[in-house]
């Protein structure tokens, strides 16, 4: 065996194939006539087979997930105030913390008093998980969710935290989860990328690079759909006539193609021919994918389309989309949150209006959605995980705010292959930093392509001299909320 077997080598380009596959064109046409062959990506995936791609690679063992729906909270939920009560906080509301814990630098070097959180909280579901009365929709999925106190991230500013939630890296520039998803299991649908980012209104501190393919095949970088009627420029044709634009795609086509004759093998190139071809099915697809009119009026109350609050009802709109991209074999899904006209979850003063305004946009939406799931059978095999970059202090910034903290904040997942009604990890009394069975963010990649049938140690791109991989030389699966 030699050195680098046990690693996954990239996909042939159009050149090398077309030159290896150029004779059995035929074979392929007459098979076509009897239902074409499933592992090319023909038809549908049975239950419990590998999903196909044109450039997949595939799982390495028997998959629990198909498909990530990433509800990513931007800014930092308040941990003390959601999903990790502290009723310690209560009892020394206004005191000095420094005289009760050491303190770590902050953001904005505004230490204030120790915080109550201006929520209860109460049990809820068989499992009784508290839940603080911000999430009072959430709070009756509680036994389909697992519950993770002990996160922790190695950064406490946004841009810097965003990459590493998003690519491993604190550094901009490497392939985001989503890239790495599809580039080692592809997607099962030809006519709707792989990789799709819903974006509420609000891309996070660090813009597009947090959703790029990085080092990996340009083909595999996210594609926004924006809320509203176009999700995606251009989407519909612009020619009266349908051949001309086919023409004018062909034109474009035969000079790329021209290029690579002169070139050789081009990832820009290549990736530029694959876009605009997928770019064309899509004219089709996308308009069929945002239209709801088949949507039933109890299945759009239910995500709170009906909401008088437009933040919600455009919330609900992105997570319905997000069930239908599911229902299309997208592979990667994730969700933006909401423009509310006042800073995501990056409370730092007026903490009790500004998280109060973003709970109410996405807690119906994100429980019709794990209910919808569910009632159709596509928890089962759909991972949802919701979380922010890090958490927030458990005394004040200034006198109502909280600041930054990665030492400890809360997120959960639930559906495919997860334990529900599990709470992981533990915090100090105040939630400021995590005692017991701490969480890094390459466990948390580690543990979703787990689900999804990949090692994390073995899917690996070459690049820059080294086998690269999403969790670096880092990552552990988190076991203990796996059903």
């Amino acid at each position: 065996m030699g050195k680098y077997d046990n690693f996954m080598q990239r996909p042939l380009s159009r050149r090398e194939m077309l030159g290896i596959c150029k004779g059995g064109f035929g074979t392929l046409a007459f098979a076509s006539l009897f239902g074409g062959f499933p592992l090319l990506g023909c038809e549908r995936p049975k239950k419990g087979m590998a999903a196909s791609s044109d450039l997949y690679l595939g799982p390495h063992y028997l998959p629990k997930a198909k498909n990530v729906i990433f509800l990513y909270m931007d800014g930092g939920v308040s941990q003390v105030d959601s999903f990790d009560p502290k009723p310690r906080l209560a009892r020394e509301n206004g005191e000095d913390p420094r005289k009760k814990f050491k303190v770590d630098n902050t953001q904005f070097d505004n230490v204030g008093k120790i915080l109550k959180s201006p929520w209860d909280f109460e049990q809820y579901g068989e499992c009784g998980m508290p839940v603080s009365a911000l999430f009072p929709h959430i709070a009756t999925c509680v036994d389909d969710i697992a519950l993770i106190r002990s996160m922790t991230s190695n950064f406490p500013e946004h841009t810097n935290a965003n990459y590493f939630l998003h690519t491993g890296s604190g550094i901009q520039g490497r392939p985001s989860m989503g890239s790495w998803m599809t580039y080692g299991l592809g997607s099962e649908n030809k006519n709707i990328p792989g990789y799709v980012v819903l974006d509420g209104g609000l891309i996070p501190p660090g813009g597009l690079d947090n959703f790029k393919n990085g080092f990996l095949p340009a083909s595999y970088q996210a594609s926004v759909l924006r809320a509203g009627a176009e999700p995606v420029a251009n989407i519909r044709p612009q020619e009266s006539v349908q051949n001309l634009q086919e023409q004018k795609l062909g034109f474009i086509k035969q000079l790329d193609e021209s290029l690579l004759g002169k070139m050789g093998e081009v990832d820009a190139v290549e990736s530029a021919i694959s876009n605009y071809e997928l770019a064309y099915k899509m004219q089709s697809s996308i308009p069929e994918l945002t239209e709801f009119t088949a949507e039933s009026e109890a299945t759009k109350k239910l995500y709170g389309l009906d909401s008088d609050d437009p933040h919600t009802k455009g919330y609900a709109s992105q997570c319905l989309l997000a069930r239908r991209l599911v229902e299309r074999g997208v592979r990667f899904i994730e969700l933006t949150c909401p423009n509310i006209g006042t800073d995501r979850w990056d409370q730092h003063s007026n903490l009790k209006q500004g998280h109060e305004r973003n709970a109410h946009a996405v807690d119906q939406p994100i429980a019709g959605l794990l209910k919808d799931l569910k009632s159709r059978g596509l928890l089962e095999e759909t991972l949802v995980v919701w979380t922010g970059e890090f958490g927030r202090t458990p005394f004040a910034q200034g006198t109502n705010g909280r600041d930054h903290n990665p030492s400890a904040f809360s997120m959960w997942m639930a559906g495919a292959g997860i334990k529900g009604g599990t709470i992981f990890g533990k915090t100090d009394d105040y939630g400021y930093r995590v005692v017991e069975n701490p969480v890094t963010i390459h466990d948390l990649h580690a543990t979703i392509m787990h689900l999804l049938g990949i090692n994390h140690e073995q899917l690996t791109f070459r690049f820059g001299g080294r086998d690269m991989r999403l969790t670096d030389v880092h990552g552990h699966v988190i076991k203990d909320i796996l059903a």
